[in-house]
């Protein structure tokens, strides 16, 4: 190979092993539940098969180093909150998975930036990192806000599918389970999870409540309060919840007609955020020597990237509040 490919094969071999090792956590994350069902039947009929010592691998070592990590940390209240937007977004990671991927992100982000984008340019670099660094934490917020906006969309057909069971004679357990069996993702997963923690001897009032803790909704919010009112004083759930969702069926109709009259002052915002930021990296990749002054001047580039970055973000922010209507 020659020698000046070697710095971009490393930079592609990188970026491949972090794309494997997100891939390979998630799916054997998402399966472990089924696996650990299955050899749960295994043992009580074989068990005396399995009273045979294994050797341990090196997979299995750093499984148990990663859940040695994850206990250490577990009780400590920022693993408390990251945990509760792993749950939120849905993502079958640890805490302690998901800190190490935040700390392998910004030396695959350095070293795409290091040797594809800037071909040596150490600050460039450095800067590509950060951005490496937050990656993780975005991607989180993102996926977060993704599914969100997917259960709200979702719950007036929910509450119609509700009612629906009610009046059929299913009683409100049952009629969430039928939600979970027919309800599209991801309405059917979170009240899978309701079934199942009722099942396991929690209290309904209690399964409701984790329900609002991982999809933070105050649609859901109005929905739960109701459901928890009909069980205390009574009352006929199947029309309260018919009318509560006529209302947040007008609600996101309002919504979507706000966020497209919206539209033109939110794209705005971010063409006039962004377009400085994708302009000065053009600039960094085709001339070099035209921005490197300002990137290697500390007292005078450096303080300006850092007001220029500022008024960004607070002309951002001011947008984005202006066309941010509440309902």
């Amino acid at each position: 190979m020659p020698p000046e490919l070697v710095p971009i094969a490393a930079g592609i071999a990188g970026v491949v092993a972090l794309v494997v090792i997100i891939v390979g956590i998630v799916s054997v994350r998402s399966e472990k539940d089924l696996v650990e069902e299955r050899l749960g039947r295994f043992e009580q009929d074989y068990q005396s098969f399995l009273d045979i010592e294994e050797p341990e691998d090196s997979s299995k070592e750093d499984r148990k180093a990663l859940d040695a990590i994850d206990k250490a940390i577990s009780k400590r209240p920022f693993a408390a909150r990251t945990r509760q937007q792993l749950a939120r977004a849905d993502i079958k990671l640890t805490v302690a998975e998901y800190y190490a991927l935040q700390m392998i992100s910004p030396v695959v982000f350095f070293a795409v930036g290091f040797f594809l984008l800037f071909r040596g340019d150490l600050i460039m670099s450095i800067v590509t990192g950060f951005v490496g660094f937050f990656f993780p934490r975005l991607y989180l917020s993102r996926a977060t806000s993704k599914r969100l906006i997917r259960f709200e969309q979702q719950l007036p057909d929910t509450l119609a599918l509700w009612v629906n069971a009610l009046r059929s004679g299913f009683s409100v357990m049952q009629a969430m389970e039928a939600i979970s069996r027919d309800a599209p993702e991801p309405t059917s997963t979170e009240f899978k999870r309701v079934v199942q923690e009722v099942q396991l001897g929690i209290d309904v009032e209690d399964a409701l409540e984790h329900l609002l803790n991982r999809v933070e909704s105050e649609d859901l919010d109005l929905v739960i309060t109701a459901v928890n009112i009909q069980r205390e004083v009574g009352g006929n759930l199947a029309e309260i919840l018919e009318t509560i969702g006529h209302t947040i069926r007008e609600r996101i109709k309002l919504k979507g007609e706000i966020r497209v009259l919206t539209s033109q002052g939110r794209y705005t915002g971010y063409l006039i955020s962004f377009l400085p930021i994708a302009v000065a990296i053009f600039l960094s990749v085709i001339q070099p020597g035209f921005m490197n002054p300002m990137f290697e001047n500390r007292l005078c580039g450096w303080p300006m990237l850092g007001i220029g970055l500022a008024l960004i973000g607070m002309g951002m922010a001011a947008i984005q509040k202006i066309v941010n209507i509440d309902i």
